[in-house]
Order: C-alpha cells, then structure tokens, then sequence
C-alpha cells in the first residue's frame, strides 16, 4: 500500500475573507476567544462551504513592516492547520501588540491553543494537547 497523499496546503484567494461585511458578520454572530497575541472570532458554516480566514492588524502593532509581518505569519498558522479544522468556518483573526516580538512557533502555539480551547480541531488533534507541528518551526 502506498501512504495517503498528502493534503495541499494553499491558501487561495477563495480561502480569504475580504468584505467588511463577512469579517463584521463573524465578529457580531459568532464567537470569540483570547490567547497570548492574537484574538479568534469564528463563525460556524455549513459542511459544504470551505473555511476561510481574515486578518486584522492595527497601528499598535508597529510600522508597515510588522504589521505585514503579523498578519504573513497569522495566514501561515491557519494555512498549515487548515486541514486539522473539525469543521467549516469564518475565522477573524485580531493581531495583538505583542505579535511583533513573537517566532512563528510562538504564533503558531496560541493559534493552536485558541483553536483547541474552543473545541475547534478534530478530535485527534484536541488529544495532542493542541501542539505546533515539529515539521513547521
């Protein structure tokens, strides 16, 4: 038998939330959640529609340069885990001021734990205690 082929992980221009109003729909109908630099609103679609991701970085966060090295590296985090999502979704994420200091593996690290704090992952996932990939630091 050969192994299962890999997923994709691409992240394109369908998989992105752009509209105001879908990044003001997820923050007013769906949920939220906190954790160490970044702020998670989702909101639940159905099964057939595929997940997407918006990103939001505001001035405190520093200059051009850290505010487009914050939401590269929240786009990363949902790019690489996309597949390990329980189900379809709006995700919003809010960069924190404190993102500018942070490693990817720090990222990816409270993506994870907001993302499994709110029951998010599939279960196989949830089990592993939500921890980053070894293969992405």
């Amino acid at each position: 038998m050969s192994p299962a082929a890999p997923k994709r992980l691409r992240l394109s221009r369908t998989s992105r939330i752009k509209q105001s109003r879908d990044f003001a729909r997820a923050k007013t109908e769906g949920q939220r959640a906190v954790c160490g630099c970044l702020i998670a609103n989702w909101r639940r679609l159905t099964d057939a529609a595929n997940s997407r991701v918006g990103v939001v970085v505001s001035k405190k966060v520093g200059g051009s340069v850290a505010r487009s090295r914050a939401r590269r590296l929240l786009r990363e985090a949902f790019r690489v885990h996309q597949h390990e999502l329980a189900q379809s979704l709006d995700l919003v994420l809010v960069a924190r001021a404190s993102i500018a200091e942070r490693s990817f593996g720090e990222v990816e690290k409270d993506f994870l734990t907001v993302m499994g704090k709110a029951g998010l992952l599939n279960a196989e996932r949830g089990a592993r205690n939500a921890e980053p990939n070894k293969e992405t630091k």
